[in-house]
């Protein structure tokens, strides 16, 4: 899980779009890996808020699990990438990378996430104004 973290704002940093403290929001349910005290310092340090979902509310992690539902329809149950970790483990990293920057999603236009996320930041960034003296 830390690792997980610790990749991601590694990469939005090699991406020039380092985390700014209250940005984002980490959601996740109240399980004992997400209420633990080293993440919550994790997080805290990186200046993302923690956000814990309601216990026994099936659609506060909607989202998530939809997630999960691809990850299980278009990984594990066509590829079968194993049964112990050193198995799976590479085959969802793939996943995930494939999932980011080449999967086309409907609801954001037909492209990937990185590219639309990386659209966003070129339609919100305003050039800086130079002056030559």
């Amino acid at each position: 899980m830390l690792d997980a973290l610790e990749v991601a704002l590694w990469q939005r940093d090699r991406d020039q779009h380092p985390v700014r403290p209250g940005e984002l929001i980490h959601h996740s349910d109240a399980g004992s890996q997400y209420t633990s005290f080293r993440l919550a310092e994790h997080l805290d340090a990186a200046g993302i808020a923690a956000s814990i979902g309601s216990v026994g509310d099936a659609y506060d992690n909607a989202l998530m699990e939809s997630t999960v539902g691809l990850f299980k329809t278009e990984l594990i149950k066509p590829r079968r990438p194993g049964k112990t970790l050193s198995d799976v483990e590479p085959a969802t990293a793939e996943y995930v990378d494939w999932y980011n920057h080449r999967r086309l999603h409907d609801e954001i236009g037909h492209v990937p996430p990185a590219e639309y996320e990386n659209n966003h930041y070129l339609a919100t960034t305003k050039p800086q104004a130079t002056t030559n003296i």
